[in-house]
């Protein structure tokens, strides 16, 4: 049943996906807060489809008080870069350089204002991530970074990068940190019915040092996400 319903997901990804990408195009002719604005209807439809096919739902719990802060989430999975897009007001996330040049997916992203980083360049990298996101909090945009850098597979020992701590000393606003069960339910190509929970925690203030920020937010995120997922393991329905 798991297969069928998330072949069923799969087909309607791609429906919503190629429908709205290509009829999207003339957006590219306006303001990106418009093609941001199709974005959110786009992640909707996504988590809709979700629902409706594998029965996977979404459960949200805290809130953005100020979209001028940093997001730093845990990363399991592509649902999360889908549920951003209408979960926060107009975000900027950080990813890949190399994402954009995917057709569509990198067109629609510069257009956006995503912050694309190329990782191999070092502190010329970590320099372009600041200017870019100070741009975008100037703008009211919340600043979105995973700050482990790539998924993580639930239970893997947690690996933060230090450009995390670089972008919260350079722009010195509060970060906020997210906690998720995302990759219980969003495994590849199979989606598990049950509910993802999401949790926005309290903001972490600036004004921190390098080290004790990364060991307060690795703390928060670890241990909520932790929470999360004994939640998320006794809720979500069976492997079949």
């Amino acid at each position: 049943m798991i297969l069928l319903r998330s072949a069923l997901f799969l087909v309607w990804f791609a429906v919503v996906s190629v429908v709205m990408n290509v009829g999207g195009l003339w957006l590219f002719l306006f303001p990106s807060d418009l093609t941001l604005a199709g974005a959110n209807i786009w992640a909707r439809l996504i988590l809709f489809g979700l629902k409706w096919t594998a029965g996977t739902g979404l459960d949200v719990r805290g809130t953005l008080r100020d979209p001028r802060v940093i997001v730093a989430s845990k990363h399991f999975s592509m649902w999360e870069t889908v549920a951003f897009l209408c979960l926060l007001p107009r975000p900027a996330i950080v990813l890949k350089q190399s994402l954009l040049r995917i057709p569509f997916y990198g067109w629609y992203s510069r257009q956006m204002g995503m912050i694309a980083i190329d990782r191999s360049a070092g502190a010329r990298a970590v320099r372009a991530m600041t200017a870019a996101s100070r741009r975008a909090l100037d703008d009211g945009r919340p600043v979105v970074i995973f700050p482990e850098g790539t998924r993580k597979k639930p239970g893997a020992p947690p690996d933060y990068k230090p450009g995390i701590a670089a972008l919260y000393a350079q722009l010195q606003v509060p970060c906020v940190p997210v906690a998720h069960n995302s990759g219980l339910f969003w495994q590849g190509f199979r989606k598990r019915p049950g509910t993802i929970v999401v949790e926005f925690l309290d903001p972490i203030p600036p004004g921190l040092s390098r080290q004790q920020f990364m060991a307060e937010l690795q703390a928060r995120i670890e241990g909520a996400t932790a929470r999360l997922l004994e939640e998320g393991t006794h809720s979500r329905g069976p492997a079949r």
